[in-house]
Order: C-alpha cells, then sequence, then structure tokens
C-alpha cells in the first residue's frame, strides 16, 4: 500500500488496515453473527420494498445446519 492513488474516494492505507484487523481479529462466531446481521437488514429492506411495490412478501430462505 505505497501510493495513496491506488484506493476509492474516502480510503486510505489507515482505514484498509483497520478493516483488516477487525476481520482478522473476528472469532468465527462473531463472523457468522456479522453476516447473520447484514443478511438480516438486507431481508427487511427488501420486504419493505416489495411491499412498497405491491408486490407478496416472501418466506425467508431455509437456514441450513452448518
Amino acid at each position: 500500500m505505497k501510493n495513496a492513488n491506488n484506493f476509492p474516494p474516502g480510503w486510505d492505507e489507515e482505514r484498509v488496515r483497520r478493516l483488516i484487523h477487525h476481520y482478522e481479529s473476528q472469532t468465527e462466531a462473531e463472523a457468522i453473527a456479522e453476516d447473520e446481521a447484514a443478511f438480516a437488514i438486507w431481508w427487511d429492506e427488501r420486504q419493505a420494498l416489495r411491499a412498497e411495490l405491491g408486490l407478496p412478501a416472501e418466506a425467508p430462505p431455509a437456514k441450513t445446519a452448518g
């Protein structure tokens, strides 16, 4: 990371380092919880949009063991 011009707008080397540290220091359980929380937000937004468009709600996908 030698050239700041390689970063998208609003990003810099420090931000990238913090992001890497965040993900490298997570436990597997924390990573799964973060993924599930992000999915729940996405699902709620999708259902709200479907309602706004007058489309029927979808059943959530079945949770797989894992």
